[in-house]
C-alpha cells in the first residue's frame, strides 16, 4: 500500500512539473496559440485547463503526502533488541568501591614560557 502511494506521489510530481513547465508566466503558453478558437469543442481557453489542472494535481500531491503519512510504519515497534537495548540504558551503574589506597597525584606544573623576548 505504501509504495502504490509513493509511486502515484511521483507520478504527480512529474505531471505537476510538466504543467507548471507548459505555462506561460506572462498568459501566452499554449493558451495563445488557441486564443482565436475559444468555444471550438466545449473548451473556453487552454489557460483555464491548465489552471484548473494544476490546482487538481497540488491538492492531490498534499492528500498523497497525507496518506503516506498516515500508512507509514512508525517504527516503534518492540523488539528483542530494542529491549535489550533498553535494559542496558536503565540499567544503574554500580558505584565504584572505594579503595583504600589513593593514587599519587603529580606535582602542578606551570607551561614553559615559549614567546621570545
Amino acid at each position: 500500500m505504501l509504495y502504490t502511494i509513493v509511486i502515484l506521489a511521483i507520478i504527480v510530481c512529474v505531471l505537476l512539473v510538466l504543467i507548471v513547465l507548459i505555462q506561460n508566466p506572462k498568459g501566452g503558453g499554449l493558451s495563445s496559440g488557441f486564443a482565436g478558437s475559444n468555444n471550438i469543442m466545449g473548451v473556453q481557453r487552454t489557460g483555464d485547463f491548465l489552471e484548473k489542472g494544476t490546482w487538481v494535481l497540488a491538492v492531490s500531491l498534499m492528500v498523497l503526502a497525507l496518506m503516506i503519512n498516515v500508512v507509514i510504519d512508525k517504527g516503534g515497534a518492540d523488539t528483542q533488541d530494542g529491549r535489550e537495548i533498553q535494559d542496558m540504558i536503565n540499567k544503574p551503574v554500580a558505584a565504584p568501591a572505594p579503595s583504600s589506597m589513593q593514587l599519587p597525584t603529580a606535582p602542578a606544573t606551570t607551561p614553559a614560557d615559549t614567546t621570545k623576548k
